[in-house]
């Protein structure tokens, strides 16, 4: 060795009298990235940056607030959160305060709960109580607040502030002036999400109130999501408004179908019939929000719709239908000139065991039909130029299975047959589609399927258990919120019963096997597990949604 070191001390000199280099001092350890507190006696560790009133939800506990969303900027306006914090001489809104380490937190003293029930009181001080006509009654949280930290009688002896109804902000949004508590949720909502600053608050005092922006409406792509954080009444939709109580209503969890960004959303539904969709939370795909177009894709599953297996037009059986489209297909089959079509608008179970089947009919035509790009629709935020829920689950299917598709307006002069999931096939002549032996596996009578010669009812996307694949490649999980109507069932349960009567089997009884077997075939999705299904939750039983 050409140096020596001692146990303790410096190294020696080297040769020439030259000190040696000092010791590198010890590093400090590397900073953790949590802290630990405790609140209301329990302790708990949460991420650096977290706030009070989040710590206390990973707790069970529910600190009241109105103007706070995990979503938006934290304004802690409201005081409606407050709580004491050790060592701290004033009560401290809990969704501003950050968590230090052992920070003692207390959220049901007196000195809290008292605040809270004051800033409670003093909210419903001007406050008009028309619960019994207000579209919020049932999932409201000045109503649950006010049953949790107050349910005292109002000590307000004088008329109250009257202000504005039924102010028309724009085309999709009405508001009540009177109900407003002045959160600015919505404010926040239209500068955050869509970028748009619509909303102001005006004048002061008791006479504040929320109107738009100087030469603006509240006409954004994403204005009904306002409605959605509006923790009162004060904001309602015009497409829900005075249509049906939210307490009646019953959510299913799924994913809309409006375009490729595939925001996860919950199906509100009674009797069979949807009333409306609202976002539901996913950092990965869409956070909090859905834009306004998405939200009334629901109007589209009662128009049109085929309840019955058609052939030649006219109503038929299953069995009737089945041998019909059969019979009529193997014309095409026998010859060579025969193609089946994907549908960028079903499930990929649909797309999947349409495959299969055509690949055990020997098949070698493939198209694809979906709705043609609308790029003045992107806007680098949630909306984007696909318009089809599912193009990128079809790309993935044929490629794993080694199928070359076309898109159909590039359809074969030759073909004689033709086997088509949904009701769009843009770029076909109508004309042509009366020579063929075409068979339509669709929801809705409309578009080409007037022209089949046997048309297969299935349900549509609110009615199936399923998945779509958004435009980032997530595998999504839908669930039928209700059943479809008449005598349609499911894309590919339709597949397994034409492939029944063929004479091919494909032995699925359930959509989770034809899962299994596809996400199997496909790579990339090998490590995908069925999630189990979800039963719709009465919201009369999902506490508030503001």
């Amino acid at each position: 060795m050409s140096t020596t070191e001692t146990p303790t001390g410096t190294p020696p000199a080297p040769s020439g009298g030259v000190p040696a280099t000092p010791p590198t001092p010890p590093q400090p350890a590397p900073a953790s990235n949590s802290v630990t507190l405790t609140i209301d006696g329990q302790a708990v560790t949460v991420p650096k940056g977290t706030n009070v009133l989040e710590a206390a939800r990973t707790l069970g506990i529910d600190i009241a607030a109105f103007c706070y969303h995990p979503g938006l900027p934290i304004v802690a306006q409201c005081r409606q959160c407050l709580v004491s914090v050790e060592k701290n001489p004033k009560l401290q809104p809990s969704c501003q305060q950050v968590c230090g380490d052992n920070m003692v937190v207390h959220t049901t003293d007196k000195q809290s709960t008292l605040a809270r029930q004051q800033m409670l009181e003093f909210t419903l001080l001007n406050h008009p109580v028309d619960c019994p006509i207000c579209d919020k009654a049932g999932e409201c949280t000045l109503q649950k607040l006010y049953f949790d930290h107050d349910n005292q009688d109002s000590r307000v002896d004088v008329p109250k502030v009257h202000k504005d109804k039924a102010v028309d902000l724009g085309p999709t949004v009405v508001l009540d002036q009177e109900r407003c508590i002045l959160c600015s949720r919505c404010i926040r909502t239209c500068d955050v999400v869509a970028g748009q600053h619509q909303l102001e608050f005006a004048n002061r005092g008791d006479h504040e109130i929320l109107t738009t922006a100087p030469g603006e409406q509240l006409d954004n792509p994403y204005s009904l999501n306002t409605v959605d954080v509006c923790p009162v009444g004060a904001l309602t939709a015009k497409d829900f408004r005075f249509t049906m109580r939210a307490w009646e209503l019953e959510a299913t969890p799924s994913v809309c179908n409006g375009c490729a960004t595939g925001c996860n959303v919950e199906i509100h539904h009674k009797n069979g019939r949807a009333w409306r969709l609202v976002p539901r939370h996913n950092p990965d795909v869409n956070d909090y929000w859905m834009c306004d177009e998405g939200r009334f894709t629901y109007h589209d599953l009662r128009e049109e719709r085929l309840a019955a297996a058609l052939v030649d037009g006219l109503p038929a059986g299953w069995d009737r239908a089945l041998r019909a489209a059969a019979d009529g297909l193997a014309i095409g089959r026998t010859s060579g000139q025969f193609a089946v079509v994907f549908s960028a608008l079903h499930t990929n179970e649909d797309n999947f065991a349409l495959a299969k089947l055509a690949q055990a009919w020997g098949v070698s035509h493939f198209y694809v039909a979906g709705k043609p790009p609308v790029p003045a629709r992107a806007d680098g935020r949630l909306r984007v130029a696909d318009i089809n829920p599912n193009m990128a689950g079809v790309k993935a299917i044929t490629e794993a299975l080694g199928l070359t598709v076309k898109p159909v307006y590039e359809l074969d002069p030759s073909i004689r047959g033709l086997l088509a999931l949904g009701d769009i096939l843009p770029g076909v002549d109508p004309g042509r589609l009366k020579e063929l032996e075409y068979v339509a596996i669709t929801a809705h009578e409309r578009g080409p399927v007037p022209h089949a010669k046997v048309a297969l009812p299935t349900s549509d996307w609110a009615e199936t258990s399923g998945t779509i694949t958004n435009n980032k490649g997530h595998v999504q999980r839908m669930h039928a919120a209700f059943a479809p109507p008449g005598q349609a069932i499911a894309g590919w349960e339709v597949i397994v019963r034409l492939a029944s009567i063929s004479s091919t089997k494909l032995s699925w009884s359930h959509v989770r096997d034809v899962f299994k077997d596809m996400t199997a075939a496909v790579p990339a999705w090998n490590g995908l597990t069925w999630a189990r299904e979800a039963r719709p939750l009465a919201l009369r039983f999902a506490g508030s949604r503001g």
